[in-house]
């Protein structure tokens, strides 16, 4: 507990300030990533049943949907979530959803994920360049939900930052 008290002494600071305030890591989230067995019937539901509108829809991978001013709801083919975030929750697992912190840079996702590290997050899996454009590595907090961690330099990337 010295590391993670550490990091929030405000007399400390922060490797990169547009991260943190007083040494503590921007208090938002960015994205709720649900995986998601049937995208066609997802898609009804949200869009046609709730009638809410797609921010971005690539058919067959992904709905995502603005849920909020800086906020997100991405619905993700199950696959496609097992293959970059690991095996679903069947029993053993992860539980089916991500939680993401975007920042506007790459050094932004290194600096957030040595203060998860620092704090004792476990495990904390190496930020990555994702085929999509992307910067992501991910941090597990106690009870084994998925925090992402993301540089997405596309439009629904700006979506999300403050």
């Amino acid at each position: 507990m010295i590391v993670a008290s550490a990091i929030r002494d405000p007399s400390l600071g922060c490797a990169v300030p547009a991260v943190c305030h007083r040494g503590v890591v921007d208090q938002r989230i960015s994205f709720v990533t649900l995986a998601v067995a049937d995208l066609d019937a997802t898609r009804a539901f949200y869009l046609d049943g709730l009638g809410w509108t797609a921010a971005l829809d690539v058919p067959g991978e992904v709905l995502m949907i603005q849920a909020g001013e800086h906020l997100v709801l991405s619905l993700w083919v199950d696959t496609a979530f097992e293959a970059e975030v690991g095996p679903i929750r069947r029993g053993a697992g992860l539980a089916p959803i991500t939680l993401a912190h975007n920042v506007p840079s790459r050094a932004e996702v290194d600096a957030v994920l040595e203060t998860a590290r620092a704090a004792g997050a476990d495990p904390v899996l190496d930020p990555v360049e994702r085929d999509w454009g992307g910067y992501t590595g991910y941090f597990g907090d106690p009870d084994g939900y998925r925090w992402e961690v993301a540089f997405n330099p596309g439009p629904i990337g700006q979506v999300v930052l403050p």
